[in-house]
């Protein structure tokens, strides 16, 4: 087996261990995991205690795989970092055998408390530091000195008197809103265990048979290649649920076949940022925020799914059209027979694999847990591995996955620890409901408004923040917003979700693009470039959230219908922004297919009719030409 292992981390700069580390690194991961596959699934633990040591894992491998600094990644300072470890797991064990000791007191703190809770903070942001640079834990600061000191320096709508010290360290580490809280559960129970599920399907060489299956079904069409990356991703995505991994993981293998084909290093590259991207949108495992968004709203997560589904489709047709269209538009040919692999004997050599997620979306559908449908597909993993001979894995093919899995959820656990500070001092300070005023003040009434000033505060936090913890920001001080605007609560968390995504793809800042360009050996801004105009479903899809039944909410025709009319109107979108079809459109050509799209996209069945039949004879015109 040859397994494609895509991780975050893999675009990281982390230590070479030595052989004594990384053995240390490798029990504690295999450790981890095995921990959190029994507490999600057999075993009994109080939510804080489990948060805890979910903590005191990642927090601990955090220091031993990331060095302080990216250029120091010899070993020089694995002495510092391994103590910090060791205070990583003391605070984690402090919950678990101190906390009954501080209800005996009536909630009163005493100093080894403090130190525990200062201890556990500094720790945390240090973590985030190294995994995912200094963006995250300076806004982190900033909310814990906004609540200490400066929020009383500040006038208006967004002054605060202030809390004592004590009091946000109790908050920060003992109440259920802080480090421990509602974040940390989503990280220990569904986020780890999806992410684990996924490790166990590339080590069993799911990630292989996707990228072939893909080959199999689109290598024979215009642009192939290039469809091939698309829907890899969209494969790639439903396992990792993460836009760098799905970069990392398909784009070694579609980007160099999209250059040899004739498509340029930057098309390429934004080609595989802008599908990876979509990884994250596309069921049953959408990533982080997904679950977060699930156990905020109370939305059962397979209703989330079920609404997302559309949506999900819709953006990966907007990135084919482009692919298509610049197919045609550089006459770039369909592959050579030989270089693409047989549907039926790829099918044949990899069916086993849509066992466990077959089992995956069942169990979701008859109404088990997410985190208990994710251990039983680990199982049903391994189980089918072994109904073929050459896909079998054996004890050091699941002690793999073990340590992939917790070692791939490092980064991502230590974001949302991390994200919980910000979001218990929203919670403490009340600045939600003042920033959603803030908002609701600049755009009156006007939910369009307020739709574009979260996607232009998406991309600002985009720029420092990953994904998921844009997400969290987002949820809490925007979502009240447009919900009073009249956007349903499904919708309104939908369009954040998919906002915070943004930020993959956009200028200056986008680490899909960028890393797609490492891979393409292309110029990464002008990567980023491309993938902005690639991915402009990105943008224009969830103003269909709010303003159409999208997602499920009308009669069973009204979603089906604006799907298709909204893709046929992201097509014609494509044909303005290409200016080409099978041929060159000229400037006429180009306003002409901007307004189909809108006609197309605009919520009202008749201006779809109108569209459709404005596109026909579009079409007519091409064959023509």
């Amino acid at each position: 087996m040859t397994p494609i292992e895509t991780t975050d981390e893999a675009v990281s700069s982390q230590r070479t261990l030595t052989r004594r580390w990384r053995l240390v690194v490798t029990v504690v991961s295999v450790a981890a995991s095995l921990f959190h596959l029994w507490v999600n699934t057999v075993g009994v633990l109080p939510e804080s205690d489990r948060n805890a040591l979910h903590f005191g894992f990642l927090v601990l491998l955090a220091f031993l795989i990331f060095p302080p600094a990216r250029k120091a990644l010899s070993n020089r300072w694995l002495a510092l970092d391994g103590t910090l470890a060791l205070l990583a797991v003391s605070a984690a064990l402090y919950i678990p055998f101190f906390e009954g000791a501080l209800h005996d007191r009536n909630e009163v703190t005493n100093t080894v408390d403090l130190v525990f809770a200062a201890l556990a903070i500094l720790l945390v942001l240090e973590a985030a530091r190294r995994t995912s640079g200094s963006f995250i834990p300076i806004l982190s600061v900033l909310f814990l000195t906004y609540a200490l000191y400066w929020g009383k320096l500040i006038g208006g709508m967004l002054a605060f008197p202030g809390v004592t010290l004590q009091r946000l360290l109790y908050r920060m580490y003992f109440a259920p809103d802080g480090i421990f809280g509602a974040i940390a559960t989503v990280s220990s129970t569904f986020v780890f265990l999806f992410v684990l599920f996924g490790a166990f399907l590339l080590r069993s060489g799911a990630g292989e048979f996707l990228l072939r299956l893909a080959l199999s079904l689109l290598g024979r069409t215009v642009g192939g290649p290039g469809k091939m990356a698309v829907l890899a991703s969209g494969l790639l995505g439903s396992i990792s649920g993460s836009a760098i991994a799905n970069t990392v993981g398909s784009g070694s293998l579609t980007i160099p076949m999209m250059k040899r084909v004739g498509f340029s290093p930057t098309f390429a590259g934004a080609v595989e940022a802008a599908a990876s991207t979509g990884g994250q949108l596309m069921p049953p495992i959408m990533g982080a925020g997904a679950f977060i968004m699930s156990q905020w709203t109370q939305i059962p997560y397979l209703t989330i799914i079920a609404a997302a589904l559309l949506p999900a489709i819709m953006y990966f047709l907007s990135v084919v059209f482009f692919v298509h269209i610049r197919a045609y538009k550089i006459g770039i040919r369909p592959l050579d027979p030989s270089e693409i692999p047989v549907f039926g004997t790829v099918l044949k050599e990899g069916w086993n694999f849509f066992i466990p997620i077959a089992v995956l979306i069942v169990l979701l559908m008859v109404g088990y847990t997410p985190t208990y449908a994710a251990g039983v597909g680990i199982v049903a993993i391994v189980a089918s591995s072994w109904l073929r001979k050459d896909s079998r894995m054996g004890v050091r093919h699941i002690l793999d996955a073990l340590e992939l899995g917790a070692r791939n959820m490092v980064t991502t656990g230590v974001i949302l620890l991390c994200s919980g500070i910000v979001v218990g001092v929203v919670l403490l300070v009340g600045i939600g409901i003042k920033f959603s005023l803030l908002i609701t003040a600049t755009a009156g009434s006007s939910l369009l408004l307020t739709i574009l000033l979260v996607a232009a505060a998406s991309l600002i936090l985009g720029m420092g923040l990953p994904v998921t913890a844009s997400y969290i920001v987002l949820a809490v001080l925007t979502a009240p917003a447009l919900m009073q605007l009249g956007a349903g609560l499904l919708a309104a968390h939908l369009v954040i979700f998919w906002y915070s995504q943004d930020a993959n793809v956009t200028p200056p800042v986008c680490l899909a693009a960028y890393t797609a360009a490492g891979i393409a050996g292309s110029n990464p801004l002008a990567t980023g470039m491309q993938s902005w105009k690639i991915a402009k479903g990105l943008y224009i899809i969830p103003l269909l959230f709010c303003y159409s039944p999208l997602l499920l909410e009308g009669a069973w025709w009204e979603a089906p219908e604006t799907a298709i009319a909204g893709t046929l109107g992201l097509f014609a979108l494509a044909v303005a922004f290409e200016g080409h079809w099978r041929v060159a459109v000229g400037i006429v050509g180009r306003a002409a297919a901007a307004a189909i799209g809108v006609l197309l996209l605009w919520p009202n069945l008749l201006l779809h009719l109108v569209g459709a039949l404005l596109l026909s004879a579009f079409a007519v015109s091409q064959r023509r030409s």
